[in-house]
């Protein structure tokens, strides 16, 4: 069953956020601020005209305590909330799902990052815990930059129980941590697979690392003891791509 990110109204701000949410979503209301226009904010207003989405023309002040934040770009839209999706709904109809679960990544920026990258690789969807952890919100959907509406996002009360039934169905769990014996490229990714990222400052928990069929690494050839979670699976989710052989090689 779907469940609700948050109340009973949400709201979205950012213009490619905006953009995709008046295509995807019952939305109450955009509001644009007052005076401004560009090429990009024109296309928002005709889509709402023709889907009948109300338009408000407001001062600055207002829009940013809309968005609740001064980085909105001149338009937010208020609307109802992006739906969770079930586990099951990441891997239904599915030969060889392709999946990211996130360990407690607590940065709606990261998180955002990494909704981003799954689609544009084309993995199935993303998998986060309910506690400790960032779940979908403004913040993220205006970090994903439109991508959170083409994404199947799983809200799980235990993540571990979670990999565990997952591994039941057939699908490899691999970790991703700086001290673990093989390198991403060792993996084969041919196969459903779930690509496990820890969350910052702390990696995978003991019990989520445990829970792994295999560890691996990216290796760092430079100063730096680690990567970005956003850019970490994106390493490794064209790294899956690659031997799918869906990218030119």
């Amino acid at each position: 069953m779907q469940q609700e990110s948050g109340d009973h109204l949400d709201v979205v701000y950012g213009i490619n956020s905006v953009r995709e949410a008046i295509s995807s979503r019952a939305v109450d209301f955009v509001m644009i601020t007052q005076g401004y226009h560009n090429p990009r904010l024109q296309e928002i207003i005709d889509g709402c005209r023709a889907a009948g989405i109300s338009l408000r023309f407001s001062p600055r002040i207002a829009v940013e305590r809309a968005a609740g934040t001064p980085q909105h770009q001149n338009v937010v839209a208020v609307c109802t909330p992006k739906a969770y999706d079930d586990v099951a709904d990441l891997v239904a109809q599915a030969e060889h799902p392709l999946l990211v679960a996130l360990d407690g990544v607590e940065d709606p920026a990261n998180l955002g990052a990494v909704i981003r990258t799954v689609v544009a690789t084309g993995a199935r969807g993303i998998i986060i815990p309910e506690r400790r952890a960032a779940g979908l919100s403004p913040a993220v959907a205006r970090a994903a930059a439109g991508a959170m509406e083409h994404v199947k996002v799983a809200r799980v009360t235990n993540l571990v129980r979670t990999l565990a039934d997952l591994k039941s169905q057939n699908l490899w769990v691999y970790g991703f941590e700086s001290d673990a014996p093989k390198s991403y490229t060792e993996l084969d990714y041919s196969q459903g697979c779930v690509l496990v990222m820890g969350g910052e400052g702390h990696g995978l928990h003991r019990l989520v690392r445990e829970a792994c069929d295999e560890r691996a690494h990216i290796p760092l050839l430079g100063p730096v003891s680690s990567l970005n979670v956003s850019v970490a699976a994106g390493v490794v989710l064209y790294e899956a791509v690659r031997q799918r052989g869906r990218v030119k090689q």
